[in-house]
């Protein structure tokens, strides 16, 4: 079965969240679309064959046995550690996923990069 083409409403979606964070690019992916700094993807936004979307992003490796344990609509993704993922569609709280990334992308940009990104106090390292 073919995987399920990315809503451009979602593409927009992310597009607005990750849009005040530093040096961030937005790249075709091999499927979907995906969201770099530094040449390091922070988020990436696919559908998956079983028709379903799902966008992965990076956790602090502490964090990473809480999405599992939390199970749907959170899973792991098997290429990285610190590699999670979330199944997403019109029921997605979009001010969690906008937390989500931006703690992604402080994952994967250079501290001088995350110096400039806003954060909640009770995320701040």
């Amino acid at each position: 079965m073919a995987r399920a083409e990315v809503p451009d409403a979602w593409v927009r979606r992310v597009r607005a969240i990750v849009a005040d964070l530093p040096q961030v690019v937005e790249e075709r992916a091999w499927t979907g679309t995906r969201w770099v700094v530094e040449g390091a993807t922070f988020a990436h936004l696919f559908g998956g064959e079983d028709q379903l979307l799902r966008i992965t992003f990076r956790a602090d490796m502490v964090e990473v046995p809480a999405f599992e344990h939390l199970g749907p609509p959170y899973f792991r993704a098997g290429w990285s550690g610190n590699a999670v993922g979330m199944v997403v569609d019109e029921t997605t709280d979009l001010d969690e996923l906008a937390e989500l990334l931006t703690d992604s992308f402080c994952v994967q940009a250079p501290a001088a990069l995350t110096k400039q990104v806003a954060r909640p106090d009770h995320r701040a390292t």
